[in-house]
Formats: C-alpha cells, structure tokens, sequence
C-alpha cells in the first residue's frame, strides 16, 4: 500500500482523458488537494519590502502572460492517507509560447524534457477546461500549497481562462470563490517551534521532520507529494489545527474567504469575473459545506 500511495503519475496527451476522470472519482474520498506548479518563469522580480500593491502589479504582470508547463496535484483524506499523485504535463513549445530564459534553463537542468512536452503534452485549452468543470464540481475541498502565492495565481488564471483581478482585493475574493479554503504551509509553519518562523524552503522543512521526497525536485507532482506529507506530518507532530491559518498566504496580508453563494455558471468559464469583491462574504471553518452546484461530470522556487 505505501509503494502504491507514492506512485506519481505522469500524465501526457495520450492519458489525459483517463486520468482527469481519476482524479475526479478520487476527490469524492480524498478530499485534500496539495499542488504545484511549474510555470515559464517571472518577468518582473519583487523586492521583499515591496507593499501588497506593489506585490499584486508584479504578480499579475508576471503571470497573466504565461502558461502553465506542470502540474502537479496529490490528494489525501483527513488522516494524512494519500489517494494519488498526478503530474499534468502540458505542450508547451519553446519557439512560439513566452519564457523567461533562466527560468526555463533552470528547469532543464531539473530534468524537465521540453522536446517532450512539444511532441505530447496535454493541449492546454483542453486541460483548462475539464479542470475547471473538476474544480467546480467538487466545493468541499481543501486546498494546500507551500509558498503558493504563484501556484494559486497561474492555476486560477488557467481555471478561469481570464487574467487576473484587477486589485487585491478582487484577487483574494476570486480565489475564495473558485478555490474555497486554502492552507499555505509556509505560513502554518511560523506557528510551529524549530521551523525558524517559516522562513525555510519545502526541502529545508521536509528535512527537519524526516519526510522523504519520492521523485526529483523541481517536477510538479513530486513537490505536491512532499507538500502532502509535510503538511500530515506537520499536524502530527505540533498538534497545530490548520483552521487559523486556512486563507492566510505567505506573502499577501489580505485574507481569502470563502463566499456564501457564487453566481450562476457561465459557458466554459464556470467563474465569472470579479474586479471587486463578491458582495456577500464570510470565513467558514474548513469543515462546512460547499456552496456551489456541481459541474457537469465530464515554482515557485523552493
């Protein structure tokens, strides 16, 4: 069972179809979802001091034009037992989509195979699509990432197929809406005696509590597994309940909440766009129900 519960699954254009439908059937009993991504890279860098302003500019200059290349998502049940690994691989294509070159140098060197993705990544309007009917269906979830300020923010603009708010405060709202509770771990971390006030990389605190990374660094699925198993393992040993910190990102002081009621669907884009926060909002503890109607079934650096 535990050989089984750390296969990753490499999904491509060939198994797309399959495996989405996996992964929809799995969230109906596993229903924490740890992801990353990889993406392209940033055109802008952001000082640490920067203001939430001066941040969000950056973050929406950085992500609106670019595409998503992984992504990497593992679900689990409350207890911490993981239900799969999949890691989405989309075409992606060096002489027409937009790259930072450093960026993507770094990630050749991490081992991601760009001819490949060329030849038989997934194409990624279809990814769009049947995630978002995935992500709509399913309003019970909790969403965990480490550091994942970027990770949202290029999976929300892909489930959405529109750029980003144009304020904080549209972002945070929209991010309520279509995601719902999410825990950062990044940000639990600095509740949590020896984790140096989260000011460590996944790695750093994977080590610190004897996690094991199954598959390579820099690869989507393997950093949402050890995302996973940090976030259980961090639970276990400081007892800490992840209620206070679900909505908090690391890095953005305003608050995620989840919304009471979201408008009707509309075409592909099962969210509409906000540029101003829904006007009926609440914080509702992780463990309530959702609030939307099903769909039809159809790096961060560390």
């Amino acid at each position: 069972m535990a050989a089984a519960a750390a296969k990753i699954t490499a999904v491509w254009r060939q198994n797309f179809q399959r495996e989405i439908f996996r992964l929809d059937a799995a969230l109906f009993r596993f229903p924490v979802v740890s992801f990353d991504t990889e993406f392209p890279g940033f055109f802008r860098n952001t000082p640490i001091d920067a203001s939430d302003l001066n941040r969000y500019e950056d973050l929406k200059h950085n992500v609106d034009p670019l595409r998503l290349i992984q992504f990497g998502i593992t679900v689990a049940d409350a207890s911490g037992k993981i239900g799969g690994t999949w890691e989405f691989n989309l075409r992606f294509d060096l002489s027409k989509d937009l790259f930072v070159s450093r960026s993507i140098q770094f990630l050749q060197d991490n081992g991601i195979d760009f001819d490949k993705l060329r030849r038989d990544g997934i194409d990624f309007d279809m990814f769009a699509q049947l995630l978002s009917r995935v992500v709509a269906k399913h309003r019970n979830l909790c969403w965990v990432t480490f550091h994942g300020l970027y990770d949202l923010s290029h999976t929300l603009r892909t489930v959405t197929n529109r750029p980003l708010p144009h304020s904080v405060a549209g972002f945070t709202s929209l991010l309520g809406i279509v995601f719902g509770d999410v825990v950062d771990i990044k940000y639990m971390a600095r509740f949590c005696q020896g984790l140096r006030g989260g000011e460590l990389g996944l790695a750093a605190i994977a080590k610190i509590l004897n996690v094991e990374r199954v598959g390579g660094a820099h690869h989507a699925g393997s950093d949402s597994l050890l995302t996973a198993r940090v976030y259980t393992k961090m639970r276990m040993v400081y007892k800490i309940h992840e209620t206070p910190c679900v909505g908090c990102l690391y890095g953005v002081s305003a608050r995620i909440c989840k919304p009471i009621a979201v408008p009707n669907t509309n075409g592909r884009c099962f969210i509409p766009y906000f540029s101003t926060p829904a006007p009926i909002q609440r914080c509702i503890p992780p463990h309530c129900c959702g609030f939307m109607q099903a769909a039809p079934p159809f790096s961060h650096v560390l």
